[in-house]
């Protein structure tokens, strides 16, 4: 996919969305579930869709809702349920919406104090957190929490996800269940639902108010060396892109202490203040370049410059000596210096995921740690993170999470806090900067180059894309070295992979479909150079198209 010439520039009039009709198109179009493109579908991390494609509207919310209140039902779950919302346009009615139905099934449900305010935000990680300190001490009374958020996606789309009990993302018989119970119930015209009108669920006791900014901040001192970062005077950059943290920043900084500046205070459900993706779209990806390029020109301003995605489960970092690291680079980095710097035990696994780099593979074997290679999706990290199996489990996508200090479960879901505030606490105990550290761990294990392309693809050609297996892939070499693997499921759990990876002793490529966008991408990465990479990329490609053509797509 070709770099747009308005990649990295100022949103244009054109580019902006109508709020007003998309929120009208939430309420009046109604989603046809005969369709598959407007049913309920649960990807790597809920539901998401667009309201005027019908694929993320009142209906959807209300039956998936329904449909999360039986399985809280049948699994005996009966504690408060968190609820948090990110700053996207659909998330404000999503919200109501749910809070009409749950409340009218009985459901606890417990949100932000001034949730009601058209504030009140709340990120993907301090529901987890919300969660697991709730369940740490209850025996009976399980809570489990809803997050009205589509992550980084444009402005125009909405999303939910559910994290049940362990307080990670819902494994995929769970979001099977609710996503084929949703279906049905659109498809019976409603008759199961439950719902009050949304003044009458405001005035019930079942909800409840309640501070969470404070609740997480007053923690963050059990996984992140606050002091260390307070002593060292290190110098933070925050640009929240508009999303759902921006009210935490100035409490983190007020609590312990630290040379905090917001760069960018502005939440428009627009997100008419951010430049242009690679693709021309409005995308709040911390981990790209044009998305990041206003952080990016004040990298001198600070020592460490930080971002996050709206529902703050993605991290971005920028540093004065390397601009935007690449996620893969730093998710190594951080597996290193915290392997290091923590007394967690030697067993405790390093999780990653089949597309990250394979400087992660070289980190634990140098360390001498078990590694767990898994699919695409943080869901697969949630147990080993909830028993404190996994020390480390991260995402290609700039998403990861870690133990607390003491080797305790800090979230079970991605938090895009704690891994930019460790970007300082490593700087301040090392006296290098994430970049630094990343090029002295280079020194030793190796160069790699990494790369990520992406097409457009049909429902069809994703499918076909899914269920690709290594009799589909009859090349015997890739970019000139020899074909050693092709996995269609993972080492570390014997999971489907959603696509194919093939290895070589110098490099690699997977390909697979988005779970929520028209397209596909392939990843890859050379240990030799970035002309080695483009062959990779170039001939994995090529094994992509003609899976489409044997087809016939």
């Amino acid at each position: 996919m070709s770099v747009h010439p308005c990649a990295g520039k100022p949103v244009r009039p054109e580019d902006r969305i109508n709020i007003g009709q998309l929120v009208s198109d939430y309420f009046l179009q109604t989603p046809d579930v005969g369709i598959a493109a407007e049913q309920v579908s649960f990807g790597t991390s809920g539901h998401r869709g667009c309201a005027n494609k019908r694929s993320f509207n009142e209906q959807h919310i209300i039956a998936i809702c329904q449909a999360i209140a039986e399985y809280r039902q049948q699994n005996s779950i009966n504690g408060p349920l968190f609820l948090g919302k990110d700053t996207h346009a659909l998330s404000e009615p999503a919200f109501a919406s749910a809070i009409s139905v749950l409340i009218a099934n009985g459901v606890n449900v417990v949100i932000q104090s001034d949730a009601l305010s058209g504030k009140g935000f709340t990120p993907t990680p301090v529901i987890s957190r919300l969660i697991i300190s709730h369940n740490k001490t209850a025996s009976e009374n399980l809570a489990d929490g809803i997050v009205i958020t589509p992550s980084h996606n444009p402005p125009s789309d909405g999303g939910i996800k559910y994290n049940p009990p362990h307080g990670g993302p819902a494994e995929g018989d769970i979001t099977k269940e609710i996503e084929q119970r949703a279906n049905e119930i659109i498809k019976e015209k409603f008759t199961a639902v439950k719902q009050l009108s949304y003044p009458q669920a405001l005035q019930s006791s079942l909800l409840k108010k309640e501070d969470f900014i404070g609740h997480y901040v007053e923690q963050l001192n059990q996984v992140i060396d606050m002091d260390a970062i307070a002593k060292a005077g290190i110098k933070i950059g925050v640009d929240p892109l508009g999303g759902s943290g921006i009210a935490y920043w100035p409490v983190i900084s007020e609590q312990y202490q630290l040379d905090i500046t917001v760069v960018n205070e502005v939440v428009d459900a627009s997100f008419a203040f951010m430049p242009l993706d690679k693709d021309g779209k409005i995308r709040m990806d911390c981990s790209s370049k044009y998305a990041m390029a206003g952080l990016i020109a004040m990298k001198d301003d600070f020592d460490i410059s930080v971002g996050n995605d709206p529902d703050f489960d993605r991290h971005g970092i920028v540093t004065p000596t390397g601009g935007l690291m690449n996620p893969n680079h730093y998710l190594a980095v951080a597996i290193h210096y915290l392997m290091t710097h923590r007394n967690w035990p030697k067993h405790c696994k390093i999780g990653k995921t089949l597309v990250s780099s394979s400087l992660i593979d070289r980190v634990a074997t140098q360390l001498s740690l078990p590694l767990s290679e898994v699919p695409v999706g943080f869901k697969w990290f949630v147990d080993g993170l909830a028993d404190a199996r996994y020390a480390f489990g991260g995402e290609e996508s700039a998403g990861a999470s870690f133990l607390s200090r003491d080797g305790s479960t800090w979230t079970t879901d991605k938090d895009g806090f704690i891994l930019t505030l460790l970007a300082a606490e490593i700087l301040a105990v090392t006296g290098k900067d994430p970049y630094q550290y990343y090029l002295e761990l280079t020194k030793e294990l190796g160069q790699p180059c990494y790369g990520r392309v992406e097409a457009v693809a049909s429902f069809e050609q994703k499918r076909v894309l899914t269920a690709l297996s290594r009799n589909d892939v009859t090349a015997k070499k890739l970019a000139g070295d020899k074909i050693l693997q092709v996995l269609s499921h993972a080492p570390g759990n014997k999971a489907a992979i959603g696509g194919i990876k093939v290895t070589t002793e110098n490099g690699w490529f997977a390909a697979r479909p988005s779970g929520t966008e028209d397209i596909y991408k392939i990843y890859a990465e050379s240990f030799i150079d970035d002309n080695h990479l483009q062959m990779i990329i170039c001939e994995a490609q090529a094994i992509v198209s003609a899976s489409f053509k044997t087809a016939g797509l």
